[in-house]
């Protein structure tokens, strides 16, 4: 007979095992089961391109839970595993091993794919993205025999990897379309600030610069620019985005434009299918209303806890300030909101200390701080962004003055 789970969840990453420990805590007793496809047990993704990248934590540190506390709370996991066909009408799931499951409820929690290049030679051995712990890995077992290395995006992941091969005495060269690094996710003065210290570390950065092609017969041997320049490259990073996984929803019919459109509750337009995390596109307050999709560890556990509580008898409606972190060299940056939208800035601090805020307005309202080694910013600005204060930028600009005496509410 088929098996039939009362959750049946759809992704083993840090959304996918939240949904799981949610539902226990919630006191669901119900059957669960995660379905993932990749060999190992739920494990942290951001340390992919920080500390398990640079040897300061093994893989059983970055586990979310060891693999007896599966176990003991009577939590299935189905390892290499994929989920590649729904039918929505039979609450039925296939695998890629041809064999079917029944649902009560689904929970859709796959993230998205690396995004790959399209150009000439992107098929070529040595290009790597930084995905899941097989694509680390596989870096990994090479780097003795690569010296010179080209990264493809000035996004986080790529200025992360950056900061960690610097330490190892790469040789990088960052290549960035746009006129600025982290130019979708910050503003000017965060920019130029990484923008320099990378530099300072000796990192070569081409910014307004397209890729051609990879050179190479079999393996890459050099990066061609849309100018004609070769970067010589023993190994290529690429770090430009994701693509959502969601063909099997669309398939079953999910409405999905952005990713899959979700309501307040994490419901799909399927019936007793929800979807979180990466690939969940949401109208969210703290972008204005706008619909979007939030690729963060913050919004996967916040929005797995949501659905948990629905499922478990308590409706309970995705609201959560969102939040984000990265490690770079002795760098630690703190972002609390989301800066789309935004219309002023307010600097707090010195960038020359290596310590100092980035808060974001819009309409007068603080939306966003950005904190590089100044965590207590961070902390107290949580509250600004959520009452939404307006507060004379003069006073926010003054970092004498702590932010949690600039609370109205």
């Amino acid at each position: 007979m088929m098996s039939k789970y009362d959750v049946l969840i759809v992704g083993g990453g840090h959304g996918g095992a939240q949904a799981a420990i949610a539902l226990r805590q919630a006191e669901f007793e119900g059957s669960i089961a995660i379905f993932s496809n990749e060999e190992f047990y739920p494990y942290e993704r951001p340390p992919l391109s920080k500390e398990y990248f640079a040897g300061e934590k093994s893989f059983e540190r970055i586990l979310i839970r060891p693999e007896s506390f599966w176990q003991e709370r009577d939590i299935e996991i189905h390892l290499n595993n994929r989920v590649t066909k729904i039918d929505a009408n039979l609450h039925t799931i296939e695998t890629t091993n041809g064999e079917h499951f029944g649902f009560g409820q689904l929970i859709w929690a796959t993230g998205g794919a690396a995004r790959w290049l399209s150009c000439p030679g992107a098929q070529l051995a040595g290009i790597h993205v930084v995905r899941n712990r097989d694509d680390v890995d596989a870096i990994l077992a090479k780097l003795d025999e690569v010296h010179n290395i080209t990264i493809i995006g000035g996004g986080y992941i790529g200025l992360e990897s950056a900061a960690v091969l610097r330490r190892l005495d790469k040789n990088i060269t960052i290549i960035e379309a746009q006129d600025r690094l982290l130019s979708r996710v910050a503003g000017m003065e965060i920019s130029e600030f990484y923008l320099q210290q990378h530099k300072e570390h000796g990192v070569d950065i081409r910014l307004n610069t397209q890729v051609e092609a990879i050179d190479g017969e079999v393996a890459v041997t050099g990066v061609k620019l849309s100018n004609g320049d070769i970067i010589p490259s023993d190994m290529v990073l690429v770090g430009i985005g994701i693509v959502p996984s969601i063909n099997a929803l669309r398939d079953a019919g999910a409405i999905c434009a952005n990713g899959v459109d979700v309501d307040a509750l994490c419901r799909t337009s399927l019936p007793d299918i929800f979807a979180i995390g990466d690939c969940a596109s949401h109208a969210n307050k703290y972008a204005a209303g706008a619909v979007i999709r939030l690729e963060s560890v913050q919004n996967a556990n916040d929005m797995a806890s949501a659905v948990a509580k629905t499922i478990a008898g308590t409706e309970s409606p995705y609201d959560a300030v969102p939040w984000f972190w990265s490690n770079q060299y002795d760098l630690r940056l703190q972002t609390v909101g989301i800066t789309s939208d935004y219309d002023a800035t307010v600097l707090r601090g010195n960038p020359d200390d290596k310590s100092f805020s980035l808060v974001y307005l819009r309409q007068g309202k603080v939306i966003a701080l950005d904190c590089v080694n100044a965590t207590k910013d961070y902390v107290q600005g949580r509250k600004l962004v959520l009452n939404g204060e307006k507060i004379d930028p003069t006073l926010l600009a003054d970092s004498n003055i702590q932010l949690k005496e600039m609370q109205i509410g």
